[in-house]
């Protein structure tokens, strides 16, 4: 909680510095933009077949002897890593080049993580083939650099999607997932139609879309309604795009109210909400779910960043290059959805409702 308490200071430092600006007009190359708002017509044929599946795999039978042939340990940490904007020339120490996330998701790729979604990883449906480690990567704001589609209906190059495509087509078992929690205007779309295209096509595609409140305000300065009501109008929003409702929610700038209670279930002007994961802005790899360490109103969350300044043992660099040497203190998969597979002297730390699925070696 302390590591998180410092990532709180130093975010809303950065956003203070780097005040946010109105999202610009949606270029030509945006999702569903055309003349007079409406979407725009599809090429034909369409170059879906260009993109990598996000299908898993056949899941396997977890036994006692292939859990220990793979070391698995899915009570092991998971690293979800948290993202800003993308930008060619960084303005705030939380941007990062579209280089430095190609960088890092093929580091990511090279040492056998495979993306879940945050929703797959607070529902505990890791589902990953065995011998591998689970990865959340989560984008904040719905930023336009997080995606667009080109004049071809494929996710442009530079993009947060179209960087994740890249990776999962150069290393096939990457799977092209992520979660973008969004304000009020997605990924700086100015009309319904618009926001409603590019939403049902990430959500089509295994993209989570969920909620990161209406306006990005700091939480702990509003009422239990004025929470509620931020919540509320998002979830609204959600569902008129087709992407609600939220079962998971990151707050802005990692802030969590005083009533922890009001971001976890509430309703505001008729309208109720429920998460199952509440995310904060850093500072270490999550616990897995299965353990009693996990609490899933505050999940933790890791910086992409490299080691200098306050990332010096508080970013993706530093915590990457830790799991690598401690690999025994990493989630490993067994391949069996419906096993928890752990070394013996670890049967202690899986909850008691989880107990019956435990798969010891």
């Amino acid at each position: 909680m302390l590591a998180n308490a410092v990532v709180v200071v130093v975010a809303t430092g950065v956003l203070q510095l780097s005040d946010p600006e109105p999202a610009p007009p949606a270029p030509a190359h945006q999702a569903g933009s055309a003349k007079g708002g409406e979407p725009s017509v599809p090429p034909s044929p369409s170059p879906e077949h260009e993109l990598p599946s996000a299908d898993l795999p056949e899941p396997v039978a977890a036994t006692p002897e292939s859990a220990r042939q793979v070391k698995a340990n899915e009570a092991g940490l998971v690293p979800v890593i948290m993202y800003h904007r993308i930008v060619k020339k960084r303005r705030a120490s939380i941007d990062r080049t579209p280089g430095q996330v190609r960088q890092e998701m093929e580091r990511l790729a090279r040492e056998g993580y495979v993306p879940v979604t945050a929703r797959e990883f607070a529902a505990g449906r890791m589902d990953i083939p065995a011998g591998r480690h689970p990865v959340v990567l989560t984008f904040d704001d719905g930023h336009p650099s997080h995606f667009a589609l080109d004049e071809s209906g494929l996710p442009v190059k530079d993009t947060a999607v179209g960087i994740i495509y890249q990776v999962a087509k150069k290393y096939p078992d990457f799977r092209p997932v992520a979660t973008f929690w969004v304000n009020r205007q997605p990924f700086g779309l100015r009309t319904r139609a618009e926001q409603e295209r590019a939403v049902r096509w990430l959500t089509s595609h295994g993209f989570e879309v969920a909620n990161h409140t209406w306006s990005h305000p700091y939480l702990p300065g509003l009422s239990k309604q004025g929470v509620a009501e931020q919540l509320v109008r998002t979830e609204r929003m959600l569902a008129e795009l087709g992407a609600g409702p939220s079962e998971t929610l990151a707050l802005p700038f990692g802030a969590m109210p005083r009533r922890r209670s009001t971001v976890q279930k509430g309703s505001w002007d008729g309208t109720e909400f429920s998460f199952r994961g509440v995310f904060l802005a850093g500072a270490q790899p999550s616990e897995s779910p299965f353990t009693k360490d996990y609490d899933w109103r505050s999940i933790q969350r890791i910086q992409s960043n490299g080691k200098k300044g306050e990332c010096r043992r508080w970013c993706s660099q530093y915590w990457l290059e830790w799991l690598a040497k401690h690999p025994e203190r990493r989630y490993t998969a067994d391949g069996d959805p419906e096993r928890i597979s752990i070394p013996r002297e670890l049967r202690g730390n899986i909850t008691s409702k989880r107990s019956g699925q435990v798969n010891a070696y």
